[in-house]
């Protein structure tokens, strides 16, 4: 049977577009007339640190909260009423607040959203092997095959793992429903949040031909800002050169570009392949010099990528350490540990040793520490070369269970302890803009 629609409340099947469902009442439908023939999609949690903020604290309900750094950091994601105030992914975050002034700024908590988005990568494998992750919060879907399997074709299938990520989460996520992965991601942008968007066969060159180049996923604005000088502003402008010139004119790329014009686009959804690192970074308030508080903010940076290897239950055994200077110049230093860790006692030893050399009286604006070689994680083993090491790795498991169980802030390292060290020889800057009951 071709079904041309469902209620988006209760899910019943419609065979017409209705005004209201005859069983609910409700105007929320879904139509499409190759909807029945439709299987590969793109699901994205709507502004999902955001919003599992808003979860756990329902007094951020109606709020503009922003997810990043401080004031010389960046925006990492906001919800939709920040968005109403123009603020928006990668924004520096004192353009965000010069924006929206009284957003609730959080610093984030990445473990909890690595579980969170974690549960909903498991429900996402509940109707379809064939999961193709892309970050935390989207990933491909390819249900072909798996009407038989749930008893309902993709699109249902889609709208029953709507709701139960909804219901069981507590969060909405969007979906893109298509004949390929280009165009079920280009759908999932078109009807957030909470929406549920269709690019059939029949409509797809119409509907890519208007649309801009900086519309195209992975065409960064300075890239679409080359396009545009040479006259293709829009898809169809693509579509007006040869595939040949394209690729002369722009490499593999540009190539690329020309069949995604004519909505082309070839590759298969492929199984979630083996992460490559773990890593977390800050931009600081004012440069830092000093050793003592790089280390500091080195540690912070520690602890969060140890949060997240422990709830993948992964250990790396390379350490990486990025310096970023007040000139904008990048410093990577690695080293290959003995035995693979997931402690951020063991991240901030390694990464103390490869900081000293580079502390030199350099300003630098950036830190960031990361695990690499991944694997599945192991038992805490000792180190011969440092005796006390099994204590603090025993030590480090306790506070992890104390901070689960009575909150991330119930017991710290007294190096994470606030207040945090004075910033000289490092100059202060002036405070944040942050109003009394905002989280800085």
């Amino acid at each position: 049977m071709t079904h041309s629609g469902y209620c988006r409340v209760c899910l019943t099947s419609l065979a017409k577009p209705v005004d209201a469902c005859p069983a609910c009442g409700s105007h929320r439908h879904l139509f499409h007339p190759e909807l029945g023939t439709l299987s590969i999609a793109h699901i994205d949690c709507d502004a999902f640190y955001a919003a599992v903020e808003k979860r756990d604290n329902p007094e951020l309900a109606d709020k503009p909260v922003i997810i990043g750094g401080r004031q010389r950091g960046v925006v990492s994601t906001c919800c939709y009423v920040a968005r109403m105030y123009g603020v928006h992914s990668a924004m520096p975050m004192f353009k965000a607040l010069k924006a929206c002034p009284d957003a609730v700024v959080i610093g984030g908590d990445h473990a909890k959203y690595a579980r969170e988005g974690g549960r909903i990568r498991e429900m996402m494998r509940d109707v379809t092997p064939l999961v193709e992750p892309l970050s935390i919060d989207e990933a491909f879907l390819d249900l072909t095959g798996t009407t038989r399997l749930h008893g309902a074709p993709p699109a249902l299938t889609l709208l029953r793992l709507q709701r139960r990520i909804q219901s069981e989460v507590g969060i909405t996520v969007s979906v893109g429903l298509s004949f390929n992965k280009f165009l079920a991601k280009t759908a999932s942008d078109l009807d957030k949040p909470d929406g549920f968007a269709v690019i059939g066969r029949a409509e797809a060159m119409d509907f890519l031909g208007p649309r801009p180049v900086r519309s195209i996923y992975g065409v960064g604005p300075a890239f679409a800002a080359k396009l545009e000088r040479d006259g293709l502003r829009t898809l169809n402008d693509i579509r007006r050169q040869s595939d040949r010139d394209m690729a002369k004119r722009y490499g593999d790329f540009g190539y690329r570009l020309a069949r995604l014009a004519r909505g082309e686009d070839h590759r298969r959804v492929e199984p979630e392949s083996e992460r490559k690192s773990v890593s977390s970074e800050t931009t600081f308030n004012a440069d830092h010099s000093a050793l003592k508080s790089l280390e500091d903010q080195l540690w912070r940076q520690c602890v969060k990528v140890a949060d997240q290897m422990k709830a993948k239950g992964i250990s790396g055994s390379v350490v990486t350490l990025k310096l970023k200077t007040a000139d904008f110049r990048s410093r990577t230093r690695r080293r290959t540990l003995n035995e693979p860790s997931q402690l951020a006692d063991t991240l901030f030893k390694v990464g103390r040793e490869l900081l000293a050399p580079e502390v030199d009286g350099t300003r630098f604006r950036l830190i960031g520490i990361g695990f690499s070689s991944l694997q599945d994680a192991v038992g805490d083993s000792g180190d011969l070369l440092d005796p006390n090491a099994i204590r603090r790795a025993t030590a480090e498991r306790a506070m992890d269970k104390a901070r689960a169980k009575f909150g991330g802030d119930a017991v710290v390292k007294g190096r994470a302890l606030k207040p945090r060290p004075k910033q000289t020889p490092d100059r202060a800057p002036n405070p944040p803009r942050v109003k009394p009951g905002q989280t800085s």
